[in-house]
């Protein structure tokens, strides 16, 4: 059974991603999500026939929801007008980590030289954690992702110098 917290996670994924409508099924329990065109909030049905537990799907959780998708997002990335500099994207949708664990060490930072093989970062999707290299070798001009926001596919995490 899903906790909650997976579920406000799935609700973001699909909030931030073209996919208008979602469905999931695990052991018994169905969900499904849609984005509404003429709302701000997505919505989680959970069919009649599967019984709801208020541990599962919180009324708090909806309104909740809802309060924070209402609020605008508001993201200062520069732009970087250097078009020689490597973009490291984003292969999925997902979580971005800049860290193997809370309180390790950045994986990189500004200024550290990397490799084809060196691993930046990591991109959290459905409870699976994905390395990502840097596939290029140069030396880190810019990190272009906060730890723990959810990232597009192909959004830029990263800004390499190449060598």
């Amino acid at each position: 059974m899903l906790k909650i917290q997976e579920i406000r996670e799935l609700i973001k994924l699909i909030d931030k991603s073209n996919i208008d409508e979602f469905k999931f099924e695990q052991s018994g329990t169905k969900i499904t999500l849609k984005k509404q065109s003429q709302s701000s909030y997505s919505e989680v049905d959970v069919p009649s026939s599967q019984p709801v537990s208020r541990e599962v799907v919180p009324q708090q959780a909806a309104v909740q929801i809802q309060t924070q998708k209402s609020e605008p997002i508001v993201e200062s990335t520069p732009v970087e007008s250097d078009s020689s500099l490597h973009k490291i994207v984003s292969p999925m949708v997902g979580t971005f980590y800049s860290a193997p664990s809370p309180d390790s060490d950045p994986y990189v930072r500004e200024g550290d030289s990397v490799k084809e093989t060196t691993v930046v970062c990591i991109v959290e999707a459905m409870k699976l954690m994905n390395e990502i290299e840097a596939e290029v070798k140069g030396k880190v001009v810019e990190v272009l992702a906060e730890n723990g926001q959810l990232v597009e596919y192909g959004q830029p995490l990263f800004l390499v110098k190449p060598e």
